[in-house]
């Protein structure tokens, strides 16, 4: 009997160390997924959010160990970091951010630092001529906080790799967007400015750069250089496989030149204001039910208008996107008549897509497909 009772105590005692190990694995499985931890050795860069992410794993390589912040399935819009993040990019490198407002929390974040860090920020953004948008940008912080955001990084030394002061960059970039991109840029003059011009609008800096190869060229250089500058050591294997990373996102651009150029109809309708800087560069128009933020609440004389331009432009679909709720644009679509499509704004995975093994090119392929469907 005591023999007995002996092997049921061993027994469950297995079952419990078993239980606590099976519980640690699921655990570290989670937090791999969800962005992971410091790695002693290596450059830890931490990036915002999924664009970036994918670019530095790419340009990195195995000489850096890439922590992303942002969980898969979750819009980057109104996601705010935890304690933890903080934590872990007070130990980085490198913390790599959009910036041209997309992060409204990122000055707050960086001043919320350990006052020793090295960390260098960086706004991967910087450099391309950025779009003007009316409408609420849905970040809760406006102009100030960019200027904010701006003002802080350049505290930081984030660009300290550009010959000229981030301040006047700053300004130089705005008034370039301004005052020269205002003609040629589609989107920077889109439905939502036609439809929703009231005293009460605000302009605010589309923050959406990713979405165009032709951006993204400017954001993978720009974080290649940030991991050569943290980590001259591998500089040669950072440059051979950022020029790996060009070459992809060269022929995406051919791509969407080639194939957008041959289309007939030029005018998209989307659920959210994220295609300017694809529309801008190859020479669509883009009419959004939302604004900056998918979170925006289009007004009855938006909904009626936009019917109006379906009808008038003879818009066959209407675009959703997959993080955020497609119930306005099939509201919009059911009005008008059309069917609908997704368009996605590659601002993160759905879990189904992560484990697909899905990634930028392979959305920004989908997108070109629909695109071309959508244009006949």
């Amino acid at each position: 009997m005591n023999k007995r009772k002996r092997e049921n105590k061993l027994t469950g005692w297995t079952w419990s160390v078993t239980s606590i190990l099976l519980a640690v694995l699921i655990l570290s499985g989670c937090g791999s997924k969800s962005g992971g931890s410091i790695v002693e050795g290596k450059v830890n860069v931490i990036t915002t959010f999924y664009p970036i992410y994918e670019f530095t794993k790419e340009i990195g390589g195995d000489d850096a160990n890439v922590v992303n912040l942002l969980p898969t399935g979750v819009e980057p819009h109104d996601w705010t970091p935890r304690s933890q993040d903080i934590v872990n990019t007070s130990k980085a490198q490198l913390f790599l951010y959009n910036g041209a407002g997309l992060e409204g929390w990122v000055p707050g974040f960086l001043k919320g630092l350990d006052k020793d860090t090295q960390v260098k920020p960086v706004e991967v953004s910087h450099g391309i001529q950025l779009i003007d948008a009316v409408g609420d940008d849905g970040h809760g912080h406006g102009e100030a906080a960019h200027e904010e955001e701006h003002d802080h990084s350049h505290e930081e030394g984030a660009e300290a790799e550009h010959d000229h002061s981030h301040e006047e960059s700053a300004e130089a970039e705005h008034d370039h967007s301004h005052e020269e991109g205002a003609e040629e840029d589609h989107a920077g003059h889109d439905h939502a400015e036609e439809a929703a011009e009231t005293s009460t609008d605000t302009h605010h800096t589309d923050p959406h750069t990713w979405v165009s190869p032709k951006s993204a060229l400017v954001m993978a250089e720009n974080i290649k250089n940030s991991l050569v500058e943290v980590d001259p050591e591998h500089k040669d294997g950072y440059e051979q496989r950022f020029e790996a990373l060009k070459e992809k996102l060269v022929k995406l651009d051919n791509d969407f030149t080639s194939e957008l150029s041959k289309m007939p109809k030029k005018d998209i309708v989307v659920s959210h204001q994220a295609f300017g800087y694809l529309c801008r560069d190859y020479g669509l128009t883009q009419h959004a039910i939302m604004g900056l933020s998918p979170d925006a609440e289009p007004r009855a004389q938006d909904i009626v208008n936009l019917t109006k331009t379906v009808k008038e432009k003879e818009v066959k679909y209407i675009f959703f996107e997959e993080l955020v709720s497609d119930k306005l644009a099939k509201t919009l679509a059911n009005e008008a008549g059309v069917e609908t499509l997704v368009l996605n704004p590659v601002e993160g995975l759905t879990k189904e897509q992560a484990s697909g093994g899905e990634n930028y090119f392979t959305l920004m392929e989908k997108n070109l497909q629909n695109l071309t469907k959508a244009l006949q």
